[in-house]
């Protein structure tokens, strides 16, 4: 018998194996309920460890962000307006539906990866990265079609006739040829990299399609005037 139970259990994972047949076998009931507790308490673990990374405290504990974007973005209207109403690091950056966000979640591993290394642990390193970071985000924005801009923002709902003239005919034309967020309101929360477009590519590309000066250039030209390039 001894030598039996030796070579049905010679190794530790066969162990384990043997033993949860057991239980499956013997109390089938209690194994499925003891294995959805377990699936719940790790749901719930995973959930609460999403929650706890997704709000702005979390965001600005690395001295990269609370030294640099962060104290851009206190002086914006997405910090403090006259409707008191504010839109945290995570409501710009972290998708609200689960699927995206569990997605976004992986990909910020990378950024960990990075703090450890110290890519940008000093203003010098972080300006000298600071284009690049940009672009990162403002392609994610683009191929989302600036999602976690419409969480408080959304076309079918703005009140035109209430906004400024020309804020009127931006819109009425970012709706009418499909120009997403991100594309006229680049640098609304964040400084411009200086080197921003040092290529000149996005300025051909606007000259190109013939869009205003004045989508980035604020009062440099009205959206129905006729731009000479």
């Amino acid at each position: 018998m001894s030598v039996s139970n030796k070579d049905s259990c010679s190794t530790r994972k066969q162990c384990l194996r043997d033993w949860l047949c057991k239980w499956v076998e013997r109390a089938p009931l209690i194994f499925m309920i003891g294995m959805f507790a377990l699936g719940i308490m790790f749901w719930g673990a995973f959930n609460t460890g999403m929650q706890m990374t997704n709000n702005e405290a979390f965001c600005i504990s690395c001295h990269e962000m609370e030294n640099n974007v962060y104290q851009e973005y206190k002086h914006t209207i997405h910090y403090t307006n006259r409707t008191g109403v504010r839109a945290t690091c995570p409501d710009c950056h972290v998708p609200r539906e689960w699927q995206h966000m569990v997605v976004r979640k992986i990909g910020a591993t990378n950024e960990l990866y990075h703090k450890l290394v110290g890519s940008i642990d000093t203003p010098e390193k972080f300006e000298a990265k600071r284009l690049e970071l940009a672009q990162h985000v403002w392609k994610g924005m683009e191929d989302t079609d600036s999602r976690e801009c419409r969480n408080c923002h959304a076309n079918e709902f703005m009140q035109l006739a209430s906004q400024s003239k020309l804020s009127q005919q931006k819109h009425a034309r970012g709706v009418k040829e499909g120009i997403t967020c991100i594309n006229c309101h680049r640098g609304i929360a964040h400084t411009l990299p200086k080197d921003f477009d040092a290529d000149g590519k996005l300025h051909a590309a606007f000259k190109a399609s013939g869009r205003p000066c004045g989508d980035c250039h604020k009062n440099l030209a009205q959206a129905d005037e006729k731009i000479e390039w």
